[in-house]
């Protein structure tokens, strides 16, 4: 069965995860032989899949690349101040090969894992990196024609940009290091050239075995392999007739039509994926709006018809980003986390969110420091996975809602309100977008439908204790008068109260 709607996505970063989890139950553990408690807390989370990152085996070649860059090593003490070379162990974005890793026990171990997951109702992401794999990787012998190839002239004049393959089977053999255009590039990868039959060819391959063993994947940097940003980066002006990601996509949803694909993308290019054959792409634009943007261009921003909406990527943190409780705060933090968890689209979150921890952990290592857990944090996220595991926020219509200022004048420009209904059930979310200011007005709900009661009684979610009621007439015409501190937020069940 595919995701429900609006589904919520937990990132695991799984070499760490599992390292804890053997230290905690002092066992040699492996994916197959989690104990069922492990399952069960994931399953007590109300989340609809796991995306495992980290998953695949990691290059040789590229560990030592990691354990020696003094930019990297400066990054890991910053984490781990602690940190030694035998808990770096390489980027999991510089794949060896497409293989379970054997500290997680091999491609068995996953199924047994994955099993253990559908019996409690819950799908399983991997990661699919498009742009690159390792440096020596074994498409650098099979497969040369699928990579950027160079010459040992280029080698010699961009060392930081072409380089000797080290698979002594590929020795001659010189090839570009995968990259962005606006940064510099990987040194522990090589560059899939998307304009090459062969790179497609073995890409649907690979795709396909991973279908096998998961219900979708993450597709990092999904954006780099499309035919223009492919052509701009490699100066390569004559594009194929068909874009990558159709054909690749196309390839895999013939053998596998349920098969999930979310993209890692940026660059305002989120419709653009999606028209390729995405299903969900990134909604980093929002992300940087909550951080650093006005409240006008976050509502701005949610106001795009729900059609595209509901195939965004909403997150307040993941593995790339700074921790939320760093970023954001606590107050901030958490305001922006129930926006995006009860918008439509789909929510990622990131493993240690909910505890509220703080240091962003390289992908680079495999250990991470101890953090007290925040209560407050933690309670909140309780309920905030209670809350929007409710069929209402899955089947339900969501609808968007204006504010206007109190008779007598008043700052409501910061509020956020929108409402979801379900039947008779109903709920409505106000949120102050403000950082420092409080934010006061009505909010119109504009519903014909709730001249179904004569009385409508509204209870906070979140403070069951909080309770009032409102004539219908009054509703109707003045609305629901709100005034929230700065990032505050409330979230109202709306019952029937006298009919």
């Amino acid at each position: 069965m595919p995701l429900r709607s609006n589904p919520l996505l937990y990132e695991i970063n799984t070499w760490v995860w599992l390292e804890e989890l053997r230290q905690r139950y002092k066992q040699p553990l492996t994916l197959a032989t989690l104990p069922d408690q492990v399952f069960d807390d994931l399953a007590a989370l109300h989340i609809d899949a796991v995306w495992l990152m980290g998953i695949w085996e990691r290059s040789p070649h590229g560990r030592e690349i990691a354990r020696h860059l003094n930019f990297l090593l400066e990054e890991y003490r910053r984490a781990l101040p602690s940190v030694t070379q035998a808990q770096i162990i390489g980027s999991p974005y510089a794949v060896y090969c497409y293989a379970v890793d054997p500290n997680y026990g091999g491609r068995e171990a996953l199924a047994t894992f994955r099993s253990k997951l559908a019996e409690r109702g819950i799908k399983l992401i991997l990661d699919f990196v498009p742009n690159h794999v390792a440096v020596d990787h074994h498409w650098t012998v099979d497969a040369p024609d699928a990579l950027v190839q160079a010459t040992a002239e280029q080698a010699a004049a961009q060392p930081d940009l072409y380089f000797a393959a080290p698979r002594p089977e590929a020795k001659g053999r010189y090839f570009a290091h995968g990259r962005d255009p606006y940064f510099p590039a990987w040194s522990d990868t090589v560059q899939v050239d998307a304009f090459s039959p062969r790179a497609r060819q073995v890409t649907l391959q690979t795709l396909c075995e991973i279908a096998e063993q998961c219900d979708g994947v993450r597709c990092d940097m999904a954006m780099l392999l499309v035919s223009r940003i492919f052509s701009q980066t490699w100066s390569r002006p004559e594009l194929p007739d068909q874009e990558f990601w159709i054909e690749v996509i196309g390839g895999v949803r013939a053998q596998y039509p349920d098969f999930l694909f979310m993209a890692e993308v940026y660059w305002d290019m989120e419709a653009e994926l999606l028209a390729q054959g995405f299903d969900y792409a990134y909604d980093k634009r929002l992300y940087d709006r909550l951080l650093h943007e006005s409240p006008a261009s976050v509502r701005d921003h949610l106001t795009a018809a729900l059609s595209y909406q509901r195939h965004m990527v909403r997150f307040t943190e993941n593995h790339d980003e700074a921790r939320a409780m760093a970023s954001f705060g606590r107050t901030r933090g958490h305001m922006a986390a129930l926006l995006c968890a009860t918008m439509p689209g789909m929510t990622l979150f990131y493993e240690g969110q909910f505890e509220g921890k703080r240091v962003k952990l390289p992908v680079q290592l495999g250990a991470r420091p101890q953090e007290p857990i925040e209560l407050e944090t933690q309670a909140f996220y309780r309920a905030l996975l209670a809350e929007v595991n409710a069929p209402i926020y899955h089947e339900g219509v969501f609808t968007l809602l204006g504010t206007l200022p109190l008779s007598g004048g008043s700052y409501n420009e910061p509020l956020l309100a929108y409402t979801w209904s379900h039947g008779s059930e109903r709920r409505l979310i106000i949120l102050n977008l403000s950082r420092d200011s409080v934010a006061q007005g009505r909010v119109m709900l504009g519903d014909p439908t709730l001249g179904s009661a004569t009385v409508w009684r509204f209870t906070d979610v979140f403070s069951k204790a909080e309770t009032f009621v409102l004539p219908t007439d009054s509703l109707l015409s003045g609305g629901v008068y709100a005034s929230l501190p700065p990032n505050g937020f409330k979230v109202y069940q709306i019952e029937a109260a006298e009919r």
